[in-house]
């Protein structure tokens, strides 16, 4: 039978106090986030008290002791001599222009006062978002469309891809849109004056249900809430789709690339059928010039020409080869816009807005020589091949000649992959070196930068009121509590700059040659080294050199860059992993991009040089600087 009772247990567990728990995190700031820290700090505690650069020195001190000590007949004397005549301290412009005012003032003497704050001119970088919701704020949607675009905008990740699912999004528009509002019952369409079993079965054309509480007020059907919340969603992404940047709201890469590719065979047919209305106007504006007699365009000719029909809602048919927009073989030179073709099955080539040539249909009039056709097709269904650059293959699948496929590749790389990053562009980090390594009498010292950095103090006059005997017991004990707050923050303060000093002063004994030579003097060196040497957990020394910069001869660099593993390198001994990497990326860039090299290839060429390393570790390095694979480098 189960009951309740009580256990005594004796355990040990480490816990960490908030002092220990305030220490390891000021130990992992750099200087500009402790600055931001202490700042904080002086907000919340009282006690603490920032020395600033006016405060009185000792020197002051004495200095003002001994000018009081001077003799009032020496100071008079002084203050005589140094006595300006008053009748040269008028202001006689101030004067004649405030109190001689001739009517008006120039923009110079008033303006300058009214001019704003330059804080004012200060602007945030517009995001992808900002920009999408600018542009959905100019159109005149619906207030259910323009909900779910407010969600799949929000739900856009930093490339513009949208990262959340149709169904997601349908439940979330739901949720926003709140509980359907009770439909009143449609006395207005005869139900009252039915009987009753006539009203019931009347009731399911309007989706209500009588029978259901009695009050004539029932919710919509659920199913179909959400099937127009999904309806929704999908037009609400459509939009997204065609805003600038277009592609922007798409699920992966394909629909990415897909929708531009639309959006740019749709700009390429505008372009066309004005390009053909502008050439047929100037040949009637030709024609009609040749004559001795120059009449107006007839409206049924304006209409024909851009595909409007005529004022008396026929069809305006002439005879076959009449009239001035002819075109010599008895068509009426409507374009086409769905293949890209005139009428008479001629080659049209056009130039999109980003510079690349669009052919037009075959000459027979079929449209098997488009590009936007070929491009799309590639993307759809072979964009692993595109991926590896795979040419004969791209061929073979779309049964294409190779200057038709090699256009629609050159059409896809003027396609942007992340059409958010336009938007999404990170600002410039700002870095500020924590410490540097000065050579002074020919060795290298640690300097801890410590300018614009806050002088701490605990302030006096709390400490006074801890001394008074009037004092409050409540107001005794909180001035108690932050006093030791602000004492175990100084502690803090000085230790973080105590471990970062001692493991600064071992990467300099390491590092003399980098210090001297460069990177190639750069020695392997692990954080457990340095850990042991100091008498510090190694988490110590990886929190104290976390996202912390050096100044030193050779440039700024993060503490981090000193710490690598080594390998087996030349004359038996050990090469930085970071040298490594750049030898094999330096073998890559000299190599034959006809015949780039393998892994294999590379990893023979290191060992040469006397580098001891194998295939797959060669292949690992690659990876990691995202440099692709043979396959995918070699250029056909």
């Amino acid at each position: 039978m189960l009951q309740p009772k009580l256990n005594l247990r004796v355990s040990q567990r480490q816990v960490l106090t908030p002092g220990l728990v305030q220490m390891v995190s000021v130990l992992a700031l750099n200087k500009l986030e402790l600055k931001e820290m202490i700042n904080t700090e002086m907000v919340e505690n009282p006690v603490l008290e920032e020395i600033e650069e006016s405060a009185v020195t000792i020197e002051e001190m004495a200095g003002r002791e001994a000018e009081r000590e001077r003799s009032a007949e020496e100071i008079a004397a002084e203050h005589e001599r140094t006595e300006k005549d008053p009748f040269e301290e008028i202001d006689f412009g101030s004067y004649f222009q405030d109190y001689l005012d001739p009517g008006f003032r120039t923009a110079s003497n008033y303006e300058d006062i009214e001019k704003p704050s330059f804080e004012n001119f200060l602007s945030q970088p517009s995001t992808l978002t900002d920009h999408l919701e600018w542009q959905l704020g100019s159109m005149n949607l619906a207030a259910d469309v323009r909900l779910a675009t407010d969600l799949v905008v929000g739900n856009l990740n930093e490339d513009g891809y949208l990262t959340a699912t149709d169904e997601e999004l349908a439940d979330a528009l739901l949720q926003a849109r709140g509980p359907a509002p009770a439909q009143p019952i449609p006395f207005e369409r005869g139900i009252k004056g039915r009987a009753a079993w006539e009203t019931h079965h009347g009731s399911t054309e309007f989706g209500l249900d009588f029978a259901a509480n009695g009050t004539g007020m029932v919710p919509a059907d659920g199913h179909s809430e959400h099937a127009e919340a999904m309806a929704t969603v999908q037009e609400a992404r459509e939009i997204v789709n065609q805003l600038d940047p277009v592609g922007g709201g798409a699920r992966d890469l394909r629909e990415c690339l897909l929708v531009q590719i639309t959006a740019q065979r749709r700009e390429a047919e505008m372009a066309l059928k004005r390009s053909h209305a502008s050439d047929r106007l100037a040949r009637v504006r030709d024609d009609f010039a040749d004559s001795e007699s120059a009449p107006a365009i007839h409206p049924l000719h304006h209409a024909t020409l851009f595909g409007a029909p005529p004022r008396n809602g026929h069809a305006g048919k002439s005879a076959p080869g009449s009239g001035p927009l002819a075109n010599g073989n008895g068509s009426t030179g409507i374009v086409s816009a769905g293949n890209l073709s005139t009428s008479n099955g001629s080659t049209s080539n056009l130039s999109t807005s980003n510079g690349h040539a669009v052919n037009g249909a075959s000459r027979n009039g079929s449209g098997s020589g488009d590009v936007f056709e070929i491009a799309a097709h590639i993307v759809a269904n072979h964009l692993a091949l595109l991926q590896k650059k795979d040419m004969r293959e791209l061929t073979r699948g779309c049964g294409r000649s190779v200057e038709e496929v090699q256009a629609a590749v050159d059409l896809i790389r003027t396609l942007d992959p992340r059409p958010g990053q336009r938007y999404n562009q990170s600002e410039t980090r700002l870095i500020e070196p924590d410490v540097a390594f000065v050579k002074r009498d020919g060795e290298y010292v640690v300097l801890v930068n410590e300018e614009d950095m806050p002088t701490l103090r605990l302030s006096h006059a709390y400490r006074r009121m801890l001394r008074e005997k009037g004092t409050e017991k409540d107001v005794k004990e909180y001035v108690k509590e932050r006093y030791k707050s602000a004492i175990q923050l100084l502690r803090n303060i000085e230790q973080r700059k105590n471990t970062i000093v001692r493991t600064c002063e071992v990467i300099v004994r390491r590092q003399q040659e980098f210090l001297e030579l460069g990177e190639q003097g750069l020695k392997p060196m692990m954080i457990k080294e340095v850990a042991e040497e100091i008498g510090v957990h190694p988490s110590t020394v990886s929190r104290a050199v976390a996202n912390k910069y050096v100044h030193t001869s050779q440039g700024v660099y993060e503490l981090r860059y000193f710490f690598s593993e080594g390998v087996n390198g030349p004359e038996g001994g050990d090469l930085p992993l970071v040298m490594l990497k750049r030898k094999v990326k330096k073998l890559i860039e000299d190599e034959d991009p006809r015949k780039p090299l393998t892994d294999d290839q590379l990893a023979a060429e290191l060992q040469r040089q006397g580098i001891r390393v194998t295939r797959r570790t060669v292949a690992k390095y690659r990876e990691d600087m995202n440099i692709p694979s043979t396959h995918q480098r070699r250029v056909r």
